[in-house]
């Protein structure tokens, strides 16, 4: 026992305790006042259009539930993160000298874990929605409600803090980076290192083949569609709220590839990090930036969310499908005339 203090006291003293000179907070200011508004903006106009729909009945998607939950974990672990940052500079201390017995950077670095594995699994829980909803209607209207979405963020929140509670439970140490605002997972702790890395790459594997899945099944839908317009008619408003329902499923498609395709490149130089021998990387400086992309990923979410509204997904839909609209157009047309010749030589 004596010997273990006098070690993680004689670490304690090699860590640097003040900041470097020259250090500017411009970025984490710039950072966190960018997280906070676009997270504010982002539920003012959920909050609006939970209000607006609450006098119909079932127009709350369960999609729009989890990405109120996901805007709100965001917009919670930048106002428990970004401060200490913050702080940090405006003391010109690291976080080891912050706090007693490095309670501050073992603060630090669970909040930073627990968030984006919380923010991982949110990405997941929507993939899989849309994914049982596209592709197994039947057991999507049977199975899960809105209450079951309600019922997600504190199951998400339990699961990233079971598994983020290792490194205390076994009185692991979280490492200081440079400049010495940033604690993280050390790479001292390479098993627990690669294995949260690992699980963050299969989250967004998982997420990106439940998309996968859903543009397979709107091609499908989209197929049945187009050979029902040859068939028997099944009346305008059918056909209308099947176009209504294809419209929504691609602006749902739209949202959630554009919210993982940024998460996967925010999460990319961490798992690279991971993986990396520790002198290697800070040499090259790649924990510090490792750990900027991995924090920015709860910056940008509200603002994809926030720009991507209803006008610019319809906008992004009619670029995007225009060239296999007109094809399938043609397609239909040109099956619709060759039945219809085939019908008129059947009766003559």
């Amino acid at each position: 026992m004596g010997n273990t203090s006098n070690d993680s006291q004689s670490e304690n003293r090699e860590e640097p305790r003040w900041l470097p000179s020259g250090e500017s907070p411009a970025i984490s200011s710039v950072m966190f006042t960018a997280g906070v508004l676009g997270n504010l903006i982002a539920l003012a106009l959920l909050m609006r259009r939970w209000r607006g729909d609450s006098g119909r009945r079932n127009s709350i998607s369960l999609f729009h539930v989890l990405v109120t939950e996901l805007v709100l974990t965001d917009l919670l672990g930048t106002c428990l993160i970004s401060p200490v940052v913050l702080a940090s500079y405006a003391q010109n201390r690291t976080l080891v000298a912050l706090g007693p017995e490095r309670s501050v950077c073992t603060y630090f670095a669970f909040s930073m874990t627990f968030f984006s594995l919380a923010t991982m699994l949110m990405l997941f829980a929507m993939a899989l929605e849309r994914y049982l909803a596209i592709g197994h209607p039947y057991f999507y209207q049977r199975r899960v409600t809105r209450r079951s979405g309600l019922a997600v963020l504190p199951t998400i929140y339990i699961v990233s803090l079971l598994f983020c509670s290792l490194p205390l439970l076994d009185h692991w140490k979280y490492a200081q980076y440079s400049p010495g605002t940033w604690c993280f997972i050390g790479h001292k702790q390479t098993t627990y290192l690669r294995l949260y890395a690992t699980l963050l790459l299969l989250l967004i594997i998982a997420v990106l083949a439940c998309n996968f899945s859903v543009i397979v099944n709107l091609i499908h839908m989209h197929r049945r569609g187009r050979r029902s317009r040859c068939g028997p008619s099944l009346g305008s408003s059918h056909r209308r709220a099947e176009r209504v329902s294809m419209a929504e499923e691609t602006d749902h498609l739209i949202l959630l590839a554009i919210m993982t395709i940024t998460f996967a490149v925010c999460s990319l130089p961490f798992t690279i990090f991971a993986y990396m021998n520790e002198n290697s990387s800070r040499k090259e400086k790649w924990d510090l930036q490792a750990l900027r992309f991995l924090s920015i990923n709860s910056i940008i979410d509200p603002w994809v969310f926030a720009i991507l509204r209803p006008p610019v997904l319809r906008l992004m839909r009619s670029v995007l499908c225009c060239r296999v609209s007109l094809r399938a157009q043609e397609a239909t047309q040109t099956s619709c005339s060759t039945q219809s010749n085939a019908s008129k030589q059947i009766d003559l």
